[in-house]
């Protein structure tokens, strides 16, 4: 864990030294931008990966060419800069995500918003915490906390890729507060007991979820899909997709 979230840092760090304003952006087939920062971020989590697991498969957005699913044991998933368009824009809400993946499903997480000088990290079945960026302080360990008996409840809810279904959902639950957020940062927010809920129920990418599912998993909560199933990871699904998912502070909630 400790080496895994060293690396995270140092990408992290990468991300941070390239100029904003000066940076080259270019367009993927899907449409959606790469940066000079992405591609920093990618080639040092791989080449730190290839010298401390050089025998665990690596998943990567930036890498997704090299991919051979399905996945058997464990594997590595990453975004090197989720938030790509919250980085563009001058936000801090920008993460480099880091999961282990192990039968389909996500073990460890690790989700550094260098911006905002934190990391967060799990292991299912030992707990996460949050540390601060060189701080040279203790990690706080860090929980998901009970679904709200009365009052609002806290929705993280995506500040760039909204749709109408997780719109309906939350508005059909009077009292959500929405908080908006940019990248994986949403999954930090339920694992530290500061939201109640997340849900996405739009496609998304492997790598844009796995690390957070463990994380939010450690801390206590649960991730599944629209009706309350498990998610898998890593089983050839055309493009990586995640077809839908909410991430739940309080499992008890979830169906």
């Amino acid at each position: 864990m400790n080496a895994l979230t060293v690396l995270v840092a140092r990408a992290g760090a990468a991300t941070l030294s390239v100029s904003r304003d000066r940076m080259t952006i270019s367009g993927k087939a899907d449409g959606s931008p790469v940066t000079e920062a992405d591609l920093a971020s990618d080639r040092i989590i791989a080449d730190g990966l290839a010298r401390l697991c050089p025998d665990i498969p690596l998943l990567s957005e930036e890498r997704v060419h090299l991919a051979a699913p399905p996945y058997a044991g464990s594997f590595f998933v990453i975004d090197p800069l989720d938030g790509t368009r919250e980085f563009i824009a001058g936000r801090d809400e920008f993460t480099v995500n880091l999961a282990i993946v192990t039968n389909g499903v996500p073990l460890l997480g690790i989700i550094g918003a260098p911006a905002l000088g934190m990391i967060w990290r799990g292991l299912v079945g030992h707990g996460a915490e949050r540390l601060a960026v060189g701080g040279g302080g203790a990690a706080e360990p860090i929980a998901t906390r009970p679904f709200p008996a009365h009052g609002a409840w806290i929705a993280a809810v995506s500040r760039s890729h909204g749709d109408s279904r997780s719109d309906a959902f939350i508005d059909s639950r009077p009292g959500a507060v929405r908080e908006p957020l940019g990248s994986a940062v949403k999954f930090c927010r339920i694992a530290e007991g500061e939201a109640d809920i997340y849900p996405r129920l739009a496609p998304t990418c492997e790598w844009d979820v796995a690390a957070g599912h463990a994380l939010v998993a450690a801390a206590g909560g649960k991730v599944t899909d629209g009706s309350g199933a498990p998610l898998r990871f890593g089983e050839a699904r055309a493009g990586f997709l995640v077809p839908e998912f909410i991430a739940w502070g309080d499992p008890s909630a979830a169906p």
